[in-house]
C-alpha cells in the first residue's frame, strides 16, 4: 500500500537514532529523560523539530480552551509521541490520529522506550 510509505526514509532516520537513544539508556526512565536525549540527537543530526508544540483545537468558529501538546513536530511533517509503558495502547494509537488530524499532517510515529527494545508504531493517516 502507498501510504505505509509516507516519509519512509526520514521516518528510518528517527527510528534508528531511537534505538541508539534505547540502547544506550534502556528501558526504566521517565519520558522526560527520552525526550531530552531525543532533543540532543536531533539536534546533533541537524534534524529539524519542535518539541511540546501547543496546537488549538478549533470547533466551529472558535477555538476551544483546551488544546493539544505533541511531543515532538520532526522535519515539519512528522508527529512523535514518546512512551514509556507497557506495549502501544490503542489511546496512544486514538490520540496520534487526533494529532495529525488537527495538524493535517500524513504521519505520526509512536515511539515505546518503556520496554525491554524499543517499540514502534507508524500511524498514517
Amino acid at each position: 500500500m502507498e501510504d505505509e510509505f509516507v516519509y519512509n526514509d526520514k521516518s528510518y532516520r528517527i527510528i534508528g537514532i531511537c534505538m541508539e537513544i534505547h540502547r544506550i539508556l534502556g528501558k526504566g526512565y521517565l519520558e522526560s529523560v527520552y525526550k531530552d536525549a531525543l532533543e540532543y540527537e536531533l539536534k546533533l543530526n541537524k534534524i529539524p523539530y519542535e518539541r511540546e508544540k501547543k496546537f488549538l483545537i478549533k470547533y466551529k468558529n472558535i477555538f476551544l480552551n483546551h488544546f493539544y501538546i505533541s511531543d515532538f513536530i520532526v522535519y515539519d511533517k512528522i508527529i512523535m509521541e514518546i512512551k514509556c509503558c507497557n506495549g502501544i495502547s490503542n489511546g496512544h494509537i486514538k490520540q496520534t490520529l487526533n494529532y495529525l488530524a488537527v495538524l493535517k499532517l500524513k504521519l505520526g510515529l509512536i515511539i515505546n522506550f518503556g520496554e525491554d527494545s524499543l517499540k514502534t508504531k507508524r500511524i498514517v493517516l
